[in-house]
């Protein structure tokens, strides 16, 4: 008979968020599976739990998902854990549930905290219906790629941010978004230097331009108006359409023609616009 697969939340900050029945499940475990083994001793030290540890993290996880595979199998029970919040919510244990599932092992859930979950709860922003998007590529046409796909989004959309990657972010919503789209950043859930800015994304990347990203953020930006998704007849976001594809390695003239095909837009009005953004040298 195989064992159990418990995915254990740990906190995300303050270790008073983790609950009495996480405390038993890991105390419990044959052994437990982390993310940073380093990270989660001193968890386990804290609580007084003496387990085996093994290492299942994002450039081990096929082989480690194996082992830990084989011995659920003979009958042991793992407990998966990452340095903070959910296991398998962006996360490489997605691939070790995805693994157990299809050996038709039991696997259950502990629940306590997620910053994503956590932040919209405080964001103030529509919760009846979100998308959560996790950390953007640092890639920077990657990065263009996944929001532009978002543009016409009416849900609220949770992204995950490390502070140097913070400024460039916002920079980009506010091309893509526009400056004027309700933002919540939310920075240290939990934790001491716990804070929440709520503002638009224009006002974020001033604020920002004079103060530095501090700890890790949670994003929570307001979706599209229903009503104006689809109305291309605002020149303003055309443009920032414009000045993505360009910055993306388009031609300036070959964007310009390509937004105005999709927008009926004048070709040269575009054109002409985006010409006070760069510099000659560059069209």
């Amino acid at each position: 008979m195989s064992g159990i697969l418990y995915l254990v939340a740990t906190p995300i900050g303050n270790l008073g968020d983790f609950s009495p029945r996480a405390v038993d499940t890991l105390k419990n475990a044959d052994f437990i599976a982390a993310e940073d083994t380093r990270v989660s001793a001193k968890l386990l030290n804290y609580f007084g739990i003496q387990k085996p540890l093994i290492s299942y993290h994002e450039h081990n996880h096929k082989s480690a998902g194996e082992i830990i595979l084989k011995r659920v199998l003979n009958g042991e029970t793992c407990a998966l854990v990452t340095d903070a919040g959910t296991p398998a919510i962006s996360d490489p244990g997605e691939d070790l549930v995805r693994l157990c599932a299809e050996n038709n092992i039991n696997i259950i859930a502990v629940p306590g905290c997620c910053a994503a979950i956590d932040a919209l709860a405080v964001s103030g922003m529509p919760t009846g219906r979100f998308t959560f998007e996790g950390f953007l590529s640092v890639n920077k046409k990657s990065r263009r790629e996944h929001l532009n796909s978002l543009r016409d989004e009416t849900r609220t959309m949770i992204f995950h941010e490390a502070p140097h990657k913070l400024r460039a972010t916002l920079i980009d919503f506010q091309e893509i978004f526009g400056p004027d789209r309700p933002i919540a950043l939310c920075r240290e859930l939990t934790k001491i230097h716990e804070e929440t800015i709520r503002t638009t994304v224009g006002e974020a990347v001033k604020y920002y331009q004079e103060n530095a990203p501090r700890g890790e953020y949670v994003l929570v930006l307001r979706g599209a108006d229903e009503n104006n998704k689809n109305n291309y007849n605002n020149l303003e976001q055309a443009l920032r359409d414009v000045l993505s594809l360009r910055d993306d390695g388009t031609r300036l003239k070959d964007a310009a023609r390509r937004i105005a095909d999709e927008t009926g837009l004048p070709k040269n009005t575009l054109y002409q616009a985006a010409l006070k953004y760069i510099s000659p040298d560059d069209k």
